[in-house]
């Protein structure tokens, strides 16, 4: 891509989702990811009824008399993006491809972060470990992540959930509020386990985006489909109504497995369609979050 008009696309994708972030989603999103822990803040006299424990002795040896560490609630938090960038992604059906909203979704929680000032990082992942950009502040860090989410080139076609989730808790010492945001067209063995150790050291929330011709066939006679990851062909007659039947059933119980899965681990979710308004669902999850926190 020509450098002018990857700029034209990172402004373009800029002006609409920082307005987004700005307009809307700033309240809800400070409320929906507080941060976790308690940061010192200061020192004072010791007072009656106050814990020993927060006694700081050097203080107190230096004054002769006892001083308290004084504690408040951590607000900065670090947020990092687990991007899906597997060849599945390159799908969509209604004027855009599933990879373009995750683009938008990615920029709207990356403006909301830094808003809050908060730092945002992300994972590039397919079946491996695409790219890794390291937490940082700022706007000039967010577009970053925007030129990367425009014209990242994958290595592999194939998707490895657990792996991006291991990377997460192996790469990430300190507790961050991770997005997974992917098709969860991967619904491997290793994926409950490898959820359930990342959102125990991590806060993990799931962004699951689809196309709705995946949910079901138009009936249009012989087609021939091909499978993104594996690059494998096939003939479909659509004009068949247990083939439809087949595909949709196949969506139907491919979704509730992947629902039961992340319920079982506690994990927040939600489905966002390339056809929907994503605004009204990444509102809606904050909200969510905000009732149970």
């Amino acid at each position: 891509m020509e450098a002018t008009e990857l700029l034209k696309r990172v402004r373009k994708i800029e002006i609409k989702t920082r307005g987004l972030s700005r307009n809307i989603f700033a309240g809800e999103y400070h409320s929906a990811f507080k941060g976790r822990g308690m940061a010192f803040s200061e020192v004072r006299e010791y007072q009656f009824g106050d814990d020993i424990r927060n006694i700081d002795w050097n203080v107190t040896a230096r004054y002769s008399h006892p001083f308290v560490k004084i504690f408040e609630e951590e607000r900065e938090l670090t947020v990092m993006l687990l991007i899906d960038v597997s060849g599945s992604n390159d799908f969509g059906t209604v004027g855009r491809l599933k990879r373009q909203l995750i683009t938008e979704i990615a920029a709207i929680l990356s403006f909301s972060a830094i808003s809050n000032n908060d730092k945002i990082g992300v994972i590039f992942f397919s079946d491996r470990i695409e790219k890794f950009i390291p937490p940082k502040k700022g706007r000039t860090h967010t577009l970053r992540i925007i030129r990367e989410l425009i014209e990242f080139k994958e290595e592999s076609k194939k998707t490895d959930l657990p792996l991006a989730l291991q990377y997460l808790t192996n790469a990430m010492k300190r507790h961050v509020t991770a997005f997974l945001i992917s098709d969860f067209m991967d619904q491997n063995k290793g994926l409950e386990q490898a959820i359930s150790i990342a959102n125990n050291k991590h806060d993990v929330v799931a962004l699951h985006i689809f196309d709705e011709r995946e949910t079901e066939l138009p009936s249009i006679g012989m087609i021939k489909l091909k499978d993104a990851e594996s690059g494998e062909y096939v003939w479909v007659d659509t004009s068949s109504s247990s083939v439809r039947k087949a595909y949709m059933y196949h969506w139907i119980n491919s979704k509730k497995e992947m629902e039961t899965l992340l319920k079982k681990t506690g994990i927040d979710y939600i489905s966002i369609s390339t056809r929907e308004d994503y605004v009204k669902s990444l509102v809606a999850l904050f909200k969510k979050r905000e009732h149970k926190l």
